[in-house]
């Protein structure tokens, strides 16, 4: 009788552990989604779209007379190139 008793309450301790630790990790997962770029508007006529998360970024030119419009995608420059 007792180790059964210890064995329900143990299986409800674990239970209710992994229950908070799925909360906290899918509540970080979230956060880290929704903060993924960052928009840097490097001067009037350029903005820069970052990713956090890879390090990669698209610039766009933005002209004042002259100049592409289209976005070109550029690697990290702190990422190393090990790939």
């Amino acid at each position: 009788m007792k180790n059964s008793l210890g064995i329900i309450i143990g299986f409800t301790i674990l239970g209710l552990f992994l229950m908070v630790i799925s909360r906290e990790v899918t509540d970080k997962v979230g956060v880290s989604s929704e903060y993924r770029y960052d928009l840097v508007p490097a001067n009037e006529n350029n903005i820069i779209i970052f990713d956090k998360q890879s390090g990669e970024y698209w610039t766009k030119f933005i002209p004042s007379d002259e100049g592409p419009t289209t976005w070109e995608k550029g690697d990290s420059p702190i990422r190393s190139s090990d790939k």
